[in-house]
Formats: C-alpha cells, structure tokens, sequence
C-alpha cells in the first residue's frame, strides 16, 4: 500500500490531519494535471494551473464523503473537480 492509500484511507476515517500530508505528496501531479487542463482552455484563461490546483483540492478535502480508496480514484476526483472549476470560470466570463 503506497503512503497516499494510507493517507486517503485515514481521511476517510476522520483523521482531519492526513490532508495536511497529502498536498506535498501529490502537488507535482497534481500540477501537472492542471496544466493539463489549462492547455485545453480558449487563449485568455485568467486562471492559472497553480490556482486550479489549490480551489480542486480545497473542494475535494471539504467533501463529506470522498469514497478514496486508491491513488486513481483520489486522481479521478481531483481530474473532475477541475474539470467543473473551469466549467463554473467559463460560466462566470460568459454571464
């Protein structure tokens, strides 16, 4: 079991902690992610990588009930929560 399991496997048992150790294990990814992301979006974009990366873990270590049990599902929550920032961003220039 690698050390982000067993980090994500004590978030979802309540340790309010294991997010503390989580960011520095994963940011590079994360960051990587995002940019990413942010390679996909119309020239313009205010939002940078860095920013996407901060608001999607913010979103995701707030949520009642994650369901992490793995590296990839922890991935594919943070690929979605950007996914809807950007989303929300681009709504927001549009209204």
């Amino acid at each position: 079991m690698s050390d982000v399991t067993r980090i994500l496997t004590a978030i979802g048992q309540g340790d309010a902690k294991g997010a503390d150790k989580l960011l520095p294990l994963d940011y590079e990814e994360l960051r990587r992610l995002a940019a990413q992301k942010m390679s996909r979006e119309s020239p313009g974009q205010t939002l940078q990588a860095t920013a996407l990366v901060h608001e999607a873990y913010l979103r995701l270590i707030n949520e009642k009930s994650c369901g992490w049990d793995s590296r990839t599902r922890f991935f594919t929550a943070a690929a979605e929560a950007m996914r809807r920032i950007l989303i929300e961003n681009a709504r927001h220039k549009n209204s």
